[in-house]
């Protein structure tokens, strides 16, 4: 028997092994087409193990990045499901239990045939810029990390976007799956708990494609403007507000939001500040209390960690899964905690008047942009490139989980600016949620 027989006889074992020992009914497809187990049905869950190479990278570093690496480049594959559906079928034992339950001589065994079979490649993602991307809030560097993640493709995004093309959590008032009224009942909640009026200024901090200043100009009539620095982003929106003939009613500047001039009634910012840095934050509140005028109100939306128990550290202590996230998908940012945004607004002149936790939301708007991408997987290889698709795929996957875990969360802040005696604000949620009149 040759060595590489041997080796593909002991990884057969030991797959076996793992199903029995650990209760898992995924299957696996080895690069000879051996399956595991024998009689594995043809439709069944499994993951297919391109190579050798890739059983050896992960013996040799087993690590998120070199899975990662594997399945965006399909040499670790999942076969007749997603990750959902892998994570269903986990071990429902402790890894502590798992790992006394192994044969250890087997595992020992099969890691030591592979040890030296070269790990084969490619490995994209080892050239990813996430882990070099610039903090020091700077217009080049913000401007180069929104670049690497924003600008990727608006054909692509439109794929699993909804039609207005909204890249935020939507608001589900009741548990379906339309993103298309979801995302226009988050757009018209937005205008609703800003209270926008006809002839107020309303700013929007990192705009997108736009759909918000939009919604808010032809529904509230509003002279809106918005700033953001994905170029394609804002070649998209400019465009889509000529096509409506909304030109003297909303603007847009390419342009950094610490640079901007002026004084709005109302401010929004949804789902920017995660791109801001913790080292930024001083400069991204003071600027929001810049910006709005005396008696406005600020909207302050944004994905959160847990506190821990001091925040010393806290920027520090990322998950693994975290720390890919910001390698791979987007450079330079980070994300606070609940208590941190209201300690930083107050601290910055804003009186806080209402928070409202959106965790379950994103946790089914990522689902569906998961399953929307999927489904046209096909049509976004061909506008991105596997690895791109693969990836973009991972993230969504991977954040959707992360929220219905309560390992992230996502909190929707009212803020004023704060002044002396009434506030203008309505004394109770039902009339801060009813639309103004």
């Amino acid at each position: 028997m040759t060595a590489a027989a041997r080796r593909l006889q002991s990884l057969t074992s030991l797959l076996t092994h793992l199903r029995e020992r650990l209760g898992i009914e995924i299957g696996f497809v080895l690069w000879d087409g051996t399956t595991v187990p024998g009689d594995l049905a043809p439709g069944a869950l499994a993951l297919a193990i391109a190579d050798e190479g890739a059983v050896a990278a992960l013996i040799r570093r087993p690590k998120l990045d070199t899975l990662f690496n594997l399945l965006v480049t399909a040499r670790l594959e999942l076969r007749n499901g997603t990750l959902f559906d892998l994570l269903a079928q986990r071990p429902r034992v402790r890894t502590k239990d798992a790992l006394k339950a192994l044969d250890k001589t087997l595992t020992l065994r099969t890691a030591a045939r592979f040890l030296l079979v070269p790990r084969g490649g490619p490995w994209p993602l080892e050239a990813v810029r996430g882990d070099k991307a610039g903090r020091d809030g700077s217009e080049e560097v913000n401007r180069e990390n929104v670049h690497y993640h924003y600008d990727l493709s608006n054909a692509f995004y439109a794929l699993f976007l909804d039609p207005e093309m909204v890249y935020t959590c939507a608001y589900f008032t009741e548990p379906h799956d339309d993103i298309a009224r979801a995302q226009r009942d988050k757009l018209d909640m937005i205008c609703r708990k800003l209270r926008l009026q006809p002839g107020e200024t309303f700013l929007d901090i990192g705009c997108g494609w736009g759909a918000l200043l939009i919604h808010a100009a032809r529904h509230y009539g509003v002279h809106a403007h918005g700033v953001t620095l994905a170029g394609e982003q804002y070649d998209y929106a400019r465009e889509k507000v000529a096509r409506l003939g909304l030109q003297d009613r909303v603007t847009f500047e390419l342009r950094d939001y610490s640079l901007l001039d002026g004084a709005f009634d109302k401010i929004a910012s949804i789902g920017m500040f995660e791109q801001v840095g913790h080292k930024n934050f001083d400069r991204y509140f003071s600027t929001m209390n810049r910006l709005l005028k005396p008696g406005g109100l600020y909207l302050h939306h944004s994905i959160a960690r847990p506190a821990k128990g001091a925040d010393r550290g806290f920027f520090r202590r990322y998950s693994t899964e975290a720390n890919a996230i910001g390698r791979y998908i987007f450079p330079g940012g980070d994300l606070d905690h609940l208590g941190m945004s209201i300690a930083n607004l107050e601290r910055h002149g804003f009186e806080v008047h209402d928070v409202e936790a959106w965790r379950e939301h994103y946790a089914r708007t990522t689902r569906l942009w998961h399953d929307r991408l999927l489904a046209n997987f096909a049509a976004a290889e061909r506008e991105v490139g596997g690895v791109k698709a693969r990836l973009w795929l991972l993230y969504l996957a991977g954040v959707s989980i992360g929220f219905d875990r309560a390992r992230i969360g996502i909190f929707q802040t009212l803020a004023s600016k704060r002044r002396r005696g009434a506030s203008g604000v309505p004394l109770s949620r039902a009339g801060l949620y009813r639309p103004a009149s």
